[in-house]
């Protein structure tokens, strides 16, 4: 028997997050599917900021294109960033009182998470995965023996990348019930901006208050323990100290680890310029005025979506072998190179091949991560990702 159409599927996450919303609209459009997307929570400016060091509203729309409904959360203190953050037992009653055909679920990282599981286990509800975890985490014994218990309640697991399956099918998933949905970015919206902002380039890097001429490198993310910022300012002491001069990092973002970052560059004084927490429609400005982004996080850093924008900016990239994304959008030689995470000696050596191989080849690695992109990593393929995973897991023969 075929499985009747439009199926109607839900997606559980803890916040509208714009990474999220272009797939959320893109489902929402298709014929064959029935979308309703369920928020734990609408943040405040403050809780939004948590980790960013700075309290903000994002400034492009987020709720628009999309049917949805904002659960009761009754977490005594709500947070999008902890895991008794998001509390929504309403969840189970949603799915006793409607008919569903499947849930997605961002994960298992908050409690509301963990209940949508057992709502769909309770009423026999498909129960899809779109998680970022990866083999390149070490884990202790027992938690991969818990992971695995949790792992195999799920009935499809959407896949964000190479490390991500790796880590499904080292817990024992059959490779058949893994579908390819791959982490990506609003592409045309940075391919865009970046347009636009090119010409612009010399006056972008001094309103940054950069040399208009010197190789640029970029960070840019929260100033937290898992990205070691102080990293990247280490390798660039030692690129100081050596008389490489002929270069500038630019500092974007804002966290914790700020003030420590602003004093040791004072310190040696490098040359580095902060510009704070740019949103979404300045971060653009950062990518164009820059030459090469370096991402030096651990292994927390599950994927690192940061590189996708910079890469649909045409920027090429340095990342530690510890980031997620490395497997599937760092070719090294053509659109970044990979470094051992934590190594600052093998970093400065890094940025400094980068800086003595010159702004041309920058140019043209960048112009590679950007068609690598834009042919592997977009919302259509997301929402074909899903598409086939409703066809595999609903109804036995495609009817679309």
């Amino acid at each position: 028997m075929s499985h009747p159409l439009p199926w109607r599927i839900g997606v559980l996450t803890t916040h509208p997050i714009q990474y999220q919303v272009p797939w959320f609209r893109l489902l929402a459009q298709h014929p064959s599917i029935d979308l309703q997307v369920f928020y734990c929570l609408l943040p405040s400016p403050e809780q939004q900021g948590d980790g960013f060091g700075v309290a903000f509203e994002w400034d492009i729309p987020l709720l628009e294109g999309y049917r949805y409904q904002v659960l009761k959360n009754i977490a005594p203190n709500p947070s999008v960033t902890q895991f008794h953050g998001c509390d929504t037992p309403e969840i189970f009653q949603i799915l006793k009182s409607q008919p569903w055909d499947a849930f997605i679920v961002n994960g298992w990282m908050a409690k509301s998470c963990l209940q949508l599981l057992a709502a769909c286990r309770l009423h026999n509800v498909p129960c899809f995965v779109r998680g970022e975890s990866n083999h390149l985490r070490p884990r202790a014994s027992w938690k991969r023996f818990l992971q695995r218990i949790l792992i195999h309640q799920y009935s499809a697991y959407l896949s964000i990348g190479q490390g991500n399956t790796h880590f499904y099918q080292d817990l024992g998933v059959r490779p058949e019930l893994i579908f390819s949905t791959p982490y990506c970015v609003e592409n045309d919206r940075f391919v865009q901006a970046a347009h636009q902002l090119r010409p612009q380039k010399i006056q972008l890097r001094q309103q940054f208050s950069l040399n208009p001429h010197a190789f640029t490198f970029l960070y840019c993310g929260k100033f937290i323990p898992k990205k070691h910022p102080l990293d990247l300012l280490q390798a660039i002491q030692q690129l100081h100290n050596q008389g490489i001069t002929e270069f500038q990092l630019l500092m974007v973002g804002d966290g914790e680890l700020r003030s420590a970052c602003e004093a040791f560059v004072q310190r040696y004084n490098l040359p580095v310029q902060f510009s704070g927490f740019l949103n979404q429609g300045e971060i653009v400005q950062a990518y164009v005025a820059a030459d090469c982004l370096v991402l030096p996080s651990d292994s927390g850093e599950t994927w690192g979506l940061v590189v996708n924008e910079a890469m649909a900016c045409g920027l090429p990239a340095i990342v530690s072998d510890a980031v997620g994304c490395h497997l599937d959008l760092i070719q090294p030689g053509q659109t970044g190179s990979v470094y051992p995470q934590g190594k600052v000696d093998s970093l400065a050596q890094t940025l400094k091949q980068w800086i003595e191989a010159g702004l041309h080849t920058a140019q043209t690695r960048g112009q590679q991560a950007q068609r690598h992109i834009l042919q592997f990593h977009t919302y259509p393929d997301v929402v074909q990702g899903i598409e086939q995973a409703c066809r595999s897991v609903l109804i036995p023969h495609s009817r679309l």
